[in-house]
């Protein structure tokens, strides 16, 4: 069953034929044509540790053939790809942001996705924020939320 959400606020919807409107995504089959067509991964939170989740969900997207852009302050360098502060400094396209951080301060990354406009804003398992949800549908952006991207690759593409 496919599930499609539009959360954009009153007045921020696209009209018909006008602009896109971009969906919160939750079917598997959605999901599949989303990475299988993406090339770019911008990581929002990306840990210089091997042992953090975000560093192992990178490693196994790059091992997978994605270019990772890590965005990680005071890093220079992350698995071996330029680490860039915030978004606002990656020089893009980007086909993802991949979010680790806690819900609570998902927006103003939402906020810096709007200039890369990338295909899909993804927050990680137990993330979600419907404000940035919302704000980016209105910008024709698609949202994945609560949901590990490494997980999600792994069971359907094997």
């Amino acid at each position: 069953m496919r599930v499609v959400y539009n959360i954009a606020p009153a007045g921020q919807q696209a009209e018909e034929g006008n602009l896109k409107t971009g969906r919160i995504i939750t079917a598997d089959a959605d999901i599949r044509a989303i990475l299988a067509a993406s090339k770019t991964i911008a990581v929002v939170g990306l840990s210089p540790k091997p042992d953090r989740d975000s560093y192992k969900v990178a490693a196994y997207l790059k091992d997978r053939g994605y270019r990772i852009v890590p965005v990680r302050p005071a890093q220079t360098e992350i698995l071996g790809e330029k680490a860039y502060p915030s978004l606002d400094d990656v020089p893009g396209p980007v086909d993802i942001v991949d979010v680790f951080r806690s819900s609570d301060r998902i927006l103003p990354h939402a906020r810096e996705a709007l200039r890369l406009k990338p295909k899909t804003f993804w927050m990680q398992e137990g993330i979600e924020n419907r404000e940035a949800a919302a704000l980016l549908t209105a910008a024709g952006i698609d949202v994945v939320m609560a949901r590990c991207i490494k997980h999600d690759h792994a069971r359907l593409f094997g």
